[in-house]
């Protein structure tokens, strides 16, 4: 069930009235239909996986319960131990196996040893392992350090895990902000409610408009590279660049703003990434869930910044390699993060990676050309980056990047449909602009004109006539298969 698909539309309007209906004055009720319906949710899409999350959920609520225990204080750490092991383990079987396997071959057939016989594991990914395994790590260790208590009741835990907004993609929750909601009720909101719609109306946009036309384009030029200019192999990399932010953000937009109409707030997950002025300002805008995940529990307790030049170095690369790693069993995920960290690490040892804090421009309405000239170089690097991201291994990546910068370079692109993607490029800068109007706020179009509902409501019609108009492909979210 894709959040941009009927079937998704007709499941959500039957829980929400199931929800406000029976569960308007008791948290439970409102909790049961929800587990019922993230569930059902998750079984839509592989029944055979329900089994998996239902079992996992249950070793870290049993292992919270003994954490938070002071009977059992010698055991804490072997508990949390045995949490993270069985969590990381389930992770490696089901998302790492074929890549560990097909490395394991790769590098004795580099010695030689050619006759050994290669062989990969039919193991099917579960969708949504890599999140609802971090929301049980995160909560085990929140737990053992004190940070927040165990939760008692099996189905509240079971929701936080497996609550169907974000089970799949994301964010990536943590027990402290998300437990406490779903221990009271929700009251419904009408303003809260009609900013959701708006949220999720943007979501759409940036998905069914937006992404899945740059991903045509992009997987036309990626798929047949090798033929094209280097001109024409830039556009390759622009169109993916907007393809895979439109595709994610607009995923969190409607995610979050589903969320919404249930009374729940999640975590944002995106504030207007390309609008960066460094990588290390884009890494705290984008995927803000899982980059703050990765600070606490892993860069930090590293030593984080702490310590000796070549440790924090040393912790830098550990963070993104690991964060390359989580996106995908490729070598071309951890060079990915491998190169974010090089670029990431002139501002770590010149100290300028916790500068431009706020806000771009802030306290105006344009940029200044400084700042707009560190948006562009910074956007720029961010999209040759994103050629490993895409590319299906590390060859075609180099020698996609490789064939940029040749002699075409200057040539006029050539493929097919160009007029149709000049009107794509109009769409894109139109998203852009308002963007860039709401920079400050959760989405965009928190605010639209509010004086004047004839801009406002034409803007709505429109982004509605343009997601009915181009609502054909329906692709599949890029994050689902992490």
């Amino acid at each position: 069930m894709l959040f941009n698909s009927i079937g998704f539309l007709f499941f959500f309007i039957l829980v929400f009235i199931l929800y406000w209906t029976f569960g308007l004055k008791k948290y439970k009720i409102q909790n049961l239909v929800l587990i019922i319906s993230s569930y059902l949710f998750y079984a839509s899409w592989d029944f055979r996986f329900l089994g998996l999350l239902i079992f996992s959920t249950l070793i870290d609520f049993i292992s919270g319960l003994i954490l938070d225990s002071d009977k059992y204080k010698l055991n804490r750490k072997v508990v949390l131990y045995v949490s993270i092991t069985l969590n990381i383990l389930f992770l490696a079987y089901f998302k790492y196996m074929n890549f560990f396997l097909d490395s394991l071959f790769n590098f004795l057939h580099f010695f030689g040893l050619k006759s050994t016989n290669h062989f990969t594991l039919n193991v099917i990914l579960p969708i949504g392992i890599s999140f609802y395994t971090f929301h049980g790590i995160s909560y085990v260790v929140d737990i053992y350090y004190r940070r927040i208590r165990a939760e008692k009741n099996f189905i509240t835990y079971s929701l936080f895990v497996s609550y169907f907004p974000l089970l799949v993609a994301g964010p990536i929750e943590r027990a402290s902000h998300l437990l406490p909601q779903l221990n009271k009720v929700r009251q419904f909101n009408y303003v809260k409610f009609s900013d959701a719609i708006r949220q999720i109306l943007w979501g759409l946009f940036k998905k069914i408009v937006i992404a899945d036309n740059c991903a045509e384009y992009a997987n036309m030029i990626f798929n047949d590279y090798s033929s094209m200019n280097s001109s024409t192999l830039i556009i390759g990399a622009l169109f993916f660049s907007i393809q895979i932010y439109g595709d994610f953000s607009g995923y969190s937009d409607i995610a979050i703003g589903t969320s919404r109409l249930l009374g729940i707030e999640l975590l944002q997950n995106f504030k207007f990434p390309y609008f960066s002025r460094s990588i290390a300002e884009f890494w705290r805008r984008w995927h803000i869930s899982l980059s703050s995940w990765f600070r606490d529990y892993l860069y930090i307790p590293l030593g984080g910044s702490k310590g000796e030049l070549f440790q924090k170095i040393r912790n830098t690369f550990i963070i993104f390699l690991v964060s390359g790693f989580w996106h995908g069993a490729n070598w071309t995920f951890i060079v990915w993060g491998g190169l974010h960290a090089l670029f990431f690490l002139p501002q770590l040892i010149f100290k300028t990676n916790r500068k431009q804090l706020e806000i771009v421009a802030s306290n105006s309405v344009f940029p200044s050309f400084k700042e707009f000239f560190q948006m562009g170089l910074t956007f720029g690097v961010i999209s040759i980056l994103w050629i490993f991201f895409r590319a299906p291994n590390l060859f075609i990546a180099l020698d996609y990047c490789f064939r940029i910068f040749t002699k075409t370079l200057f040539i006029r692109p050539e493929f097919q449909n160009m007029g149709y993607a000049f009107v794509i490029v109009l769409l894109i800068l139109f998203m852009f602009v308002l963007e860039w109007k709401n920079r400050k706020y959760l989405h965009g179009l928190t605010v639209i004109s509010p004086s004047n509902k004839v801009i406002r409501f034409s803007i709505y019609y429109l982004l509605l006539f343009s997601i009915f108009y181009f609502s054909g492909a329906n692709q599949t979210f890029i994050y689902f298969q992490f």
